[in-house]
């Protein structure tokens, strides 16, 4: 018997795929053939045809072997979305090793550990980034350091003139370095090897490193049967997208999972231009959407209300768009409903977790999406429910909430040397994925909060996200997060830190009375925060355990407390 939730996919979407058995190297030499002329990458003026990415790949290639790597080795990349990444990525791949994704601003001690943890035996980073690399390869395996700059796939002019204009996005690889590479030096006039190395679909193609909101990261191992067949399951959710016509911005960083499926894999996968964006600013985007006439943006819920509050936005036509995705973070009511009015394109709302690939749940494109909710299972998914206390019950009721459970080709095999929380995070096939959440009569979930985030207030239950919600629909209020802090009389309290949209001043008072008049008593929040900004993950995920921090030190540096039980910073 199929889920309830197949009924309400979108007309053409199949419950169940015909999967095609074909790593990742093996679909960018099939797009290749398809369409070798179609641009593949864009970057500031720059454009490469799916032949000549292919080309580029298979001679990254050619040079890893120059070096000894060998299909199993680790190769680490630490760069933002450039050309570079691409080629270096699907040229790891095709010699048979797997990649390992870092995010660039990752401080020296958290970069160090992800690269011994993985094993990694070369990095490939950007420039600027050199000097902290050197002195992270004497404490790691790693033997070489190829150096890339932005500079090197710009258009002529472009190219002289960035190292003048842009001087602190730009740095010489140092002189007499040992050990390391430039980029395009390693690339030239090398042979185009022949095809990929054979990998079979259960060796490792990425070690991903989780954002590390609440405690140390660690690498989730992704098979390519992982990742192929989850770039499958997001295109079948897309049936009127075209091979080879698509355009879409690639915003979200290659490093985190939902851009490196969402927006790379997929795009070479099946022909989709991608328009590179190394600095996921609304501006830009908006710029992307506006000059390549993009069709297709998986963006964060951060993003989507940047391009709304942008003050050039009426400039921009954004009448190409056909279809959204968002993901990584709750995605407001407002914004759906604004960002769809202004463009006439659907976003549909998704869910996902690194150790899914990243891509469980979505809304219909199409087809009958609930503001509100992550939608439902995608094809060839399962989900079911369970006790927070006891994952063997499984809760049935519409409407209950409990932890959320997923089983699918997307479930990664392992964290990488973490045999312990790997076996806690799977059990007989099934991820146990920490998220609360609750699923209607039709099959739609929507998560009610993280399970570790859930905040006891006096013995009641607080869920975050239901006061993040009510708080973002205040007119003020640009963004919001919730969470428990410590609090003599009820143990915990909920405190929310609260970011206010420019040229507008709230007072933390009008703020709790706007939820004393949608909450509940005992879901009101007790103290309200004023920041400029609230620090996020790359991934767009609120950084709780920052938040924490900041409230603790703030708290212990000034020791007031106003009469009415709130405190204003900011």
């Amino acid at each position: 018997m199929e889920p309830i939730w197949t009924k309400n996919y979108a007309v053409g979407v199949p419950s169940s795929i015909n999967f095609q058995e074909i790593t990742l190297s093996q679909a960018l030499a099939g797009t290749a053939r398809r369409f070798p002329d179609v641009s593949a990458l864009m970057f500031q003026g720059t454009e490469m045809t799916f032949h000549e990415l292919k080309d580029a790949v298979s001679r990254f290639s050619a040079g890893l072997q120059s070096l000894g790597i060998a299909p199993g080795d680790r190769v680490s990349i630490v760069l933002p979305n450039l050309i570079q990444t691409v080629i270096a990525v699907f040229g790891t791949l095709h010699a048979g090793a797997t990649v390992v994704m870092h995010n660039p601003r990752l401080d020296d001690l958290s970069l160090e550990h992800q690269i011994n943890d993985a094993g990694s035996s070369l990095i490939v980073g950007l420039d600027v980034l050199v000097p902290r690399l050197l002195k992270i390869m004497r404490k790691t395996g790693v033997r070489r350091i190829i150096s890339c700059h932005i500079r090197d796939y710009l258009p002529f002019m472009k190219k002289k003139l960035f190292p003048i204009v842009k001087k602190d996005l730009h740095l010489e690889t140092p002189a007499g370095a040992e050990g390391v590479l430039e980029f395009t030096d390693f690339i030239e006039g090398r042979q185009v090897v022949g095809g990929p190395h054979p990998a079979a679909m259960d060796d490792p193609a990425f070690i991903l490193y989780t954002s590390a909101t609440t405690g140390k990261s660690k690498g989730v191992e992704l098979t390519h049967n992982n990742t192929s067949k989850n770039v499958q399951q997001i295109r079948k959710w897309f049936p009127s997208f075209q091979d080879g016509r698509e355009i879409l911005v690639g915003c979200l960083p290659f490093f985190h999972s939902f851009g490196l499926t969402c927006a790379l894999n997929i795009g070479i996968f099946y022909g989709f231009g991608n328009v590179l964006v190394p600095l996921p600013e609304p501006k830009s985007i908006l710029d992307a959407i506006h000059t390549y006439r993009a069709t297709y943006i998986p963006a964060l819920p951060v993003l989507y209300a940047g391009m709304i509050e942008n003050p050039s936005l009426k400039k921009y036509d954004l009448t190409s768009l056909k279809g959204c995705f968002s993901g990584a973070a709750p995605l407001p009511m407002e914004i759906v409903r604004t960002f769809e009015e202004l463009t006439g394109a659907q976003i549909c709302e998704g869910y996902g977790l690194t150790e899914c690939s990243p891509v469980s749940h979505i809304n219909p494109f199409g087809g009958k999406s609930k503001v509100g909710t992550i939608g439902l299972p995608i094809s060839d998914t399962d989900a079911k429910i369970v006790d927070l206390d006891d994952p063997a019950t499984e809760i049935t009721a519409p409407g209950q909430p409990g932890e959320l459970c997923i089983r699918g080709p997307q479930v990664m095999r392992r964290y990488a040397n973490l045999p312990a929380q790997t076996e806690e995070a799977v059990r007989d096939g099934w991820l146990l994925t920490g998220d609360i959440v609750t699923m209607d009569e039709e099959g739609y979930f929507a998560v009610v909060d993280r399970k570790k985030d859930m905040i006891v207030a006096g013995g009641r239950k607080v869920y975050p996200r239901d006061v993040d919600e009510v708080l973002f629909a205040h007119p003020k209020v640009m963004d919001a997060c919730t969470l428990g802090v410590p609090d003599p009389q009820s143990g915990e309290c909920v405190h929310a830190f609260v970011v206010i949209k420019k040229g507008r001043t709230a007072q933390p008072s009008e703020i709790i009375e706007y939820c004393k008049m949608n909450l509940e008593p005992y879901q009101v929040p007790k103290r309200i925060e004023f920041l400029d900004d609230l620090p996020r993950s790359p991934a767009g995920k609120v950084l709780r355990k920052e938040l924490r921090r900041m409230h603790l030190v703030r708290n212990s540096m000034s020791g007031t407390k106003k009469a009415d039980g709130y405190s204003r910073v900011g």
